[in-house]
C-alpha cells in the first residue's frame, strides 16, 4: 500500500512539467502561425484602393496607380509584379495604388482609360503617364532615379481635376448607370431587349424636350428681347405696315397709268391707219373695213364722202 502510493505521487511529481511543456510547444505554433497570418495581411494592405470618393487623396503626395480589370489577362499578370512593387512603396516613400475600372466607370473617364493595365505616376497632382516596361525592378529604378522628371506631364486642360474631366467622369457614370437599368429590365423583370431600347429612347427625346423648354424659359427670363419689351414696338410695326401699303397703292397706280399710255398709243396708232387709208383709198376700189375706237355713222359718212371725191374727180 505505501508503495502504491509512493509511486502515484512520484509520477504526479514528475509528469505536470511533461505536459506544461507539450502546452508550451502548442502556444508557440499557434503564436507563430497567428504572426505569420498577420504578416501576410499586412503584406495584401500595401496595395491602396482608390475609389470616387478617396480619389482627391492622390492629389498630394506621391502615386503610382494602377488602372485595371479582373477580366483582363495583361492585369492578371502583372497583379504579382505590383504587389512585389507595393512592399517597397512605404521604404521608398511612394504610395502604391490600384484601381478597378469595372467598380469605379467614374474614374475610368476621370483619366481617359483607353488600354488596360494603365499606370499613371502623380506627384503633387502633377500626373504623367508611366510607358516603360513592367517589372518591379523598372518601377523601382522610375522612382529611385526619378525618371519620370523627363516625361512630359498631362495638360492642365485634361488634369483629372479639370472641368472637362469632371464632366467626362459624370458622363461614364450615367453610362453605367443606364446600363444596370437595361440589365435590370431585361434580367429582373423580364423586358425583350428592344423593349428596353424603345424605353431608352423615348425617355431620351421627352427628356430632350423637357431640358430644352426649361432653357428657353430661363433665356427669356434672364435676357428677355428689347425688340418686344419696347412700348414703341408696336407703333413702329404698325407705321410700317402703313407706309408698306401706300406704297403698294402707288406702284399699283403706276401701273394702271402705263397701260393707259399703252391703250392710247394704240388708239392713236389706229386713228392714224385710218386715215392714211382714206387718202389713198382701198386699193380694190372696195370700202375699206370698220375702224377701232369710232361709230358706225361716222365712218359710212367718211366713206361716203371718199366715194363722192372719187366720182368729181372722174369726171
Amino acid at each position: 500500500m505505501a508503495s502504491f502510493v509512493a509511486r502515484r505521487t512520484y509520477e504526479a511529481m514528475f509528469s505536470f512539467p511533461r505536459q506544461t511543456k507539450r502546452n508550451t510547444w502548442i502556444c508557440c505554433f499557434i503564436l507563430a502561425v497567428c504572426l505569420t497570418s498577420q504578416a501576410a495581411t499586412t503584406k495584401r494592405d500595401s496595395t491602396k484602393e482608390i475609389t470616387d470618393g478617396n480619389w482627391e487623396d492622390i492629389l498630394t503626395g506621391e502615386w503610382m496607380i494602377e488602372f485595371f480589370a479582373p477580366w483582363c489577362p495583361a492585369c492578371q499578370q502583372l497583379q504579382p509584379v505590383w504587389n512585389e512593387f507595393a512592399d517597397w512603396g512605404e521604404d521608398m516613400g511612394v504610395n502604391i495604388a490600384k484601381v478597378d475600372v469595372t467598380e469605379q466607370p467614374g474614374l475610368s473617364g476621370r483619366f481617359i482609360i483607353t488600354s488596360l493595365p494603365t499606370i499613371y505616376h502623380c506627384k503633387d497632382g502633377v500626373f504623367r503617364k508611366y510607358q516603360g516596361a513592367r517589372t518591379k525592378d523598372d518601377f523601382l529604378s522610375f522612382i529611385d532615379e526619378q525618371k519620370w522628371q523627363a516625361i512630359e506631364p498631362i495638360s492642365s486642360w485634361f488634369g483629372p481635376s479639370s472641368i472637362l474631366m469632371n464632366s467626362m467622369s459624370a458622363l461614364f457614370k450615367l453610362s453605367m448607370f443606364i446600363r444596370r437599368c437595361h440589365n435590370y429590365l431585361t434580367e429582373q423583370l423580364g423586358i425583350p431587349v428592344w423593349g428596353s431600347y424603345v424605353i431608352f429612347g423615348l425617355a431620351t427625346l421627352f427628356s430632350g424636350l423637357a431640358l430644352g423648354l426649361i432653357l428657353v424659359f430661363i433665356a427669356d427670363f434672364v435676357f428677355p428681347s428689347r425688340r418686344f419689351s419696347s412700348s414703341d414696338y408696336y407703333q413702329k410695326k404698325q407705321s410700317m405696315e402703313q407706309a408698306r401699303l401706300i406704297q403698294q397703292q402707288e406702284e399699283e397706280h403706276e401701273a394702271d397709268g402705263e397701260e393707259d399710255d399703252d391703250e392710247e398709243e394704240e388708239e392713236d396708232g389706229d386713228q392714224d391707219d385710218v386715215w392714211r387709208r382714206r387718202r389713198r383709198g382701198s386699193p380694190e376700189g372696195r370700202p375699206e373695213p370698220k375702224a377701232q375706237g369710232f361709230p358706225d355713222e361716222a365712218l359710212r359718212k367718211r366713206v361716203v364722202g371718199n366715194r363722192e371725191e372719187e366720182e368729181e374727180e372722174d369726171t
